[in-house]
């Protein structure tokens, strides 16, 4: 069987996590298979749209990699794919609905319907629509007399509705309990369930793979399958991203936005490896993989439903393996040039930059900590820390003549400045304790900086006495 499948984000803010976490999974199956990966967008909520959000989620799937096969950028044979394009045929479905009985016209005022459900909650029942019992003649009567109406799907009383999941036991929902949900609202506009069916048949999707909080709803879209006469696709609700604390995940207390972590410098291959163990793990048990080998191993029985917790701290080790151990150094130094060209922060691609990402990549994992880190680096008007000053405090007389003994080597590489400190330090009976940190101090104004001697070979020989000498007075 072909694999269509797809994600279907409304742009109402910004791009979330929980869209990439769907949009990978999705991907993947439809890669595997050979098939399709489709983005529409349901933009039909008009009451919380934005209007730059859906450019927004089309610049995350592209950061992430994740480009679909077909979109309202890309176009395609089932467009067009954003539903507000789609408005007409929503109205002519809901209406075939009525005509074969499977939905109804439904009059009932805002101050009717809640009347209605205090009634319903107060008899521990779903709400009774007193259209519904409406003949199908009278029905249309009113309709054509202009009166405001929605269409209603007609739950069967009797029986129950099974949802088959892919990833769970089977689902039984009693249809006492579904109450008959609005399909088309009385503007025309169509309510989620109703757009999300007929544009998923019509595109040829055959695997629904979302977030858990749509199980709910499922029994809804199963029902309108049937009543159209169609085949059910896959359905697979993937576990929901928790917080630490395993509520569902949330801006309160974790950034969702992925433009928040562009901004922080994280690289969209260890966001696709993080979000890729969001509820899987590799069947041999490997941390780090890229998104081939990810299409190579998955198997959607492999998700468990353990509520995975998306932790920033194990985000950060794995943006800083991927740093460390994945991208080449001269890949770190260009990505990490771009990223601070866009913070606007302007330094030269040269080697210099080169020397100094080398040396602090194994000290940060995203690129956001790099400028923090790095002052005394870029700029002789730096700050001196507390235990930078306390070391200067302890040993400043030793200055000067390190700072002469470091201006006369024949050569300034890390293994000449290291053999100058042991020999200085061996000639004056001081421990290396004793005559390092005072330099670092004063070419840097903190103790947390790289090994000393690459240190001072990457600033050069100049940079290095100067600041030396003038601490050293």
């Amino acid at each position: 069987m072909s694999v269509v499948t797809r994600i279907a984000p409304s742009p109402t803010g910004d791009p979330h996590v929980g869209t990439a976490y769907i949009g990978l999974f999705n991907r993947t199956l439809a890669r595997q298979a050979g098939g399709k990966f489709i983005l529409r967008i349901e933009d039909t909520d008009r009451g919380r749209y934005v209007a730059d959000s859906e450019t927004r989620i089309f610049q995350m799937m592209q950061w992430l990699g994740l480009e679909p096969d077909e979109s309202p950028l890309q176009g395609g044979p089932n467009g067009p794919y954003r539903q507000s394009e789609r408005f007409d045929l929503y109205g002519d479905y809901a209406r075939r609905l009525v005509e074969n009985g499977h939905a109804y016209y439904a009059f009932e005022t805002p101050e009717e319907l809640t009347a209605l459900r205090e009634q319903a909650q107060q008899a521990g029942r779903v709400i009774a629509i007193p259209s519904r019992d409406l003949s199908a003649g009278e029905a249309q009567r009113r309709v054509d007399a202009g009166e405001a109406a929605v269409i209603r799907l007609k739950v069967d009383r009797e029986g129950e509705t099974v949802v088959n999941d892919r990833l769970r036991d089977p689902i039984h929902f009693q249809n006492r309990e579904i109450d008959d949900k609005v399909l088309l609202k009385a503007d025309g506009f169509p309510t989620y369930h109703l757009a999300n069916v007929v544009d998923d048949r019509l595109m040829g999707v055959t695997h629904v793979v979302r977030a858990e909080e749509w199980i709910t709803s499922t029994p809804i879209h199963v029902l309108l399958y049937r009543a159209f006469g169609w085949p059910e696709p896959v359905w697979a609700h993937m576990p929901l991203l928790r917080n630490s604390d395993r509520s569902k995940i949330s801006k309160r207390k974790n950034p969702t936005s992925v433009e928040w972590y562009q901004k922080q410098g994280f690289l969209p291959e260890a966001m696709l490896n993080f979000l890729a163990t969001m509820g899987w793990t590799h069947p041999d048990g490997q941390e780090i993989f890229d998104l081939t080998e990810f299409e190579r191993v998955f198997d959607l029985s492999d998700v468990t439903l353990g509520g995975p917790v998306f932790s920033l701290e194990k985000l950060r080790w794995y943006n800083g393996k991927y740093l460390r151990e994945v991208l080449s150094e001269d890949e770190v130094a260009r990505r990490l040039h771009a990223f601070l060209a866009d913070q606007k922060v302007s330094l030269p691609l040269d080697d210099y930059f080169r020397a100094v990402t080398r040396l602090m990549t194994p000290r940060i994992e995203v690129f956001a900590d790099f400028m923090d880190k790095t002052a005394y680096f870029w700029s002789e008007d730096y700050p001196t820390d507390e235990k930078a000053q306390k070391a200067l405090d302890g040993s400043r007389d030793l200055l000067p003549d390190l700072a002469a003994r470091l201006k006369n080597l024949p050569t300034f590489d890390a293994a000449s400045i290291k053999a100058a400190f042991h020999a200085y330090a061996e000639e004056h009976g001081l421990k290396l304790g004793k005559v390092m940190p005072p330099v670092r101090a004063a070419v840097a104004g903190t103790m947390e900086s790289p090994d000393l001697p690459d240190l001072l070979a990457a600033l050069g020989r100049d940079r290095v006495v100067a600041r030396i000498a003038r601490l050293g007075v």
